[in-house]
């Protein structure tokens, strides 16, 4: 009766190298999302900024 392992014959240094490269890979698309939000988060700032100035000139 044959049982197979969970690691299906992957050696323990090629799971390391995958985790480490999915680490990597989750740590890259971390940092890209934040910068996103951080960009799409000014752009509103600016945005309402600007409204707020023009608004403010109207009413004085």
């Amino acid at each position: 009766m044959s049982t197979s392992s969970p690691t299906n014959g992957v050696s323990l240094g090629t799971r390391a190298l995958a985790l480490l490269v999915l680490l990597v890979a989750a740590w890259v698309l971390f940092k890209f999302v934040i910068g996103l939000v951080t960009t799409l988060a000014t752009v509103i700032v600016v945005v309402l900024a600007v409204f707020a100035v023009i608004w403010a000139i109207r009413v004085l």
